[in-house]
């Protein structure tokens, strides 16, 4: 995958005077061993060097892993570690941070084998509050040397959207179509993150067009298409200007990324675009946002941010989609009441249809083609309204998901995990049916409460909990990322005598 960082995390294990640093040492190299066991090697760097009580070490352990091009830190208690200058290293580190601590391992060893580490958690915690140093923390942050390789695998993709973000510019083409404030949103908590954004004219866009007419990769990059639709390809005349609309694309990222490593793009695909272009961009968008670049729609620059992360957290492909339309009753009784699928079976309120033009990359569709725009060729002429992808989307386990600025500039979030089901949608467009359990209630009560746009973010998959702790890592307060509460676990807004229709 392209576009989103390559991980190198460094271990560095923490040892306080009074306890044995070869233990710290040892419990380290342990760990290390698990961990390219099981897992990519490249992803890991076990540092030689100790963090110790002088500060000294600090330096030295810097000096280290910034020659090794580490772009992570774990900080793993060995032993109960010495707080201050453990966490002057989280401090002082330059990229993503995360804390574990070692579990007792000897129980016929307990007086120069203890290393106390489950205290010396809880110290180092509070010392990371003094120095306002966020990092990330496991569930269960204490662990034998096997469970601390796998919290070590878990921070990985956790990092990787950390790190990721920070060097990443959002391109925008074009201000939101009128009638459509529903992705309206402050652009300030972009740059508290650390997030560039580069607004743009959709005539800049239309320029650039314009000047790849006739660009000689034209050809291969046709092929390149033909080749991915195969039979898909209901509209192949319209291939050469989407290859060059994608080409115009590219060059764009190439030459106004400036000092950002990673892009993601969102642009506003109606209603001008298809007279002036001659096209509708959402193959080319599936496309980009395959490759690593996600693409959102309608100039939602938190839909493209939202996707952003799940790229980086999945290293796989991503797509928004308008949360659109119920499931008609008799489609339930017919294909899903009584079913069991991943998750088991669903009500009707549990279910909704997850909709967009056609902008799902092809790899996460079955049976897809290239076509015209349903709804846009009912007001124009049908051969500049080709360009959509059609089909119904990979069945699986999903994870909805976002991150949204409000209109008073405070960052919140949402994710819920369930599945998109293996059942026909009868419909248009990019499209599936998607279940998550307490769907009716997430709904009212987080979606609509807490007035969050139509525009959802889907990983193909099951990334609540690194989503989360994504999340929470960028400061956004657990009381402002909301899931999915299943029976019994009310919503502050929830009537709690509402006797909600059953199916």
């Amino acid at each position: 995958m392209k576009n989103i960082p390559a991980m190198k995390i460094a271990v560095v294990a923490a040892s306080r005077n009074g306890f044995s640093e070869e233990l710290s040492a040892n419990r380290r190299k342990k760990v290390a061993e698990i961990y390219r066991s099981k897992y990519d090697e490249a992803d890991i760097y076990e540092c030689p060097i100790c963090v110790g009580d002088n500060e000294v070490s600090v330096g030295r352990v810097l000096k280290n892993i910034q020659k090794e091009e580490c772009n992570a830190l774990c900080i793993y208690l060995g032993n109960y570690g010495p707080e201050i200058a453990e966490t002057m290293l989280a401090e002082k580190f330059f990229g993503p941070v995360m804390f574990c601590a070692a579990a007792e391992d000897d129980s016929e060893d307990l007086f120069d084998g203890r290393g106390d580490a489950y205290c010396g958690m809880l110290n180092a915690s509070y010392a990371l509050g003094i120095r306002n140093k966020r990092v990330y923390i496991p569930e269960e942050p204490v662990g034998d040397t096997a469970e601390c390789a796998e919290m070590i695998h878990d921070f990985l993709p956790i990092a990787r959207a950390v790190e990721g973000l920070r060097n990443l510019k959002i391109i925008s083409f074009g201000p939101r179509p009128n009638n459509f404030l529903a992705c309206n949103a402050p652009i300030k908590p972009l740059f508290d993150l650390g997030v560039e954004i580069e607004e743009n004219s959709e005539l800049d866009l239309l320029d650039a067009f314009q000047k790849h007419e006739g660009d000689k990769r034209i050809p291969g990059l046709v092929e390149e298409m033909a080749t991915e639709l195969g039979a898909g390809s209901a509209s192949p005349g319209i291939l050469p200007k989407l290859a060059q609309y994608e080409l115009t694309l590219m060059d764009w990222i190439r030459t106004h990324k400036g000092q950002r490593k990673y892009v993601a793009l969102t642009s506003k695909c109606w209603p001008a675009f298809a007279p002036q272009f001659g096209f509708v961009p959402c193959y080319v968008n599936s496309r980009l946002t395959a490759k690593g670049y996600p693409v959102a729609c309608e100039v939602d620059i938190y839909g493209a941010l939202s996707e952003y992360i799940g790229t980086c957290v999945t290293a796989d492909a991503v797509t928004i989609l308008d949360i659109n339309n119920s499931v008609p009753r008799g489609m339930y009784e017919e294909s899903i009441r009584g079913q069991s699928f991943i998750d088991g079976t669903y009500g009707l309120r549990d279910l909704f249809m997850a909709f967009h033009c056609g902008n799902t990359s092809a790899c996460k569709m079955k049976d897809c083609k290239l076509c015209s725009h349903q709804m846009m060729s009912k007001n124009l002429p049908e051969e500049i309204t080709q360009g959509t992808l059609q089909g119904d989307l990979q069945s699986g386990k999903a994870t909805l998901y976002r991150l949204q600025s409000t209109a008073a500039g405070k960052l919140c979030a949402y994710v819920a995990q369930g599945e998109i089901l293996p059942v026909a949608t009868k419909s248009y467009g990019s499209i599936g049916i998607c279940a998550v359990k307490g769907m009716g209630r997430f709904y009212r009560h987080v979606l609509v409460e807490k007035h969050f746009p139509h525009h959802g973010a889907v990983l193909f998959g099951h990334y609540g909990q690194a989503v989360y702790e994504v999340f929470r890592y960028l400061g956004i307060e657990a009381a402002d990322i909301d899931y999915n509460r299943l029976e019994g676990d009310f919503y502050e807004t929830e009537n709690p005598f509402y006797r909600g229709l059953s199916v």
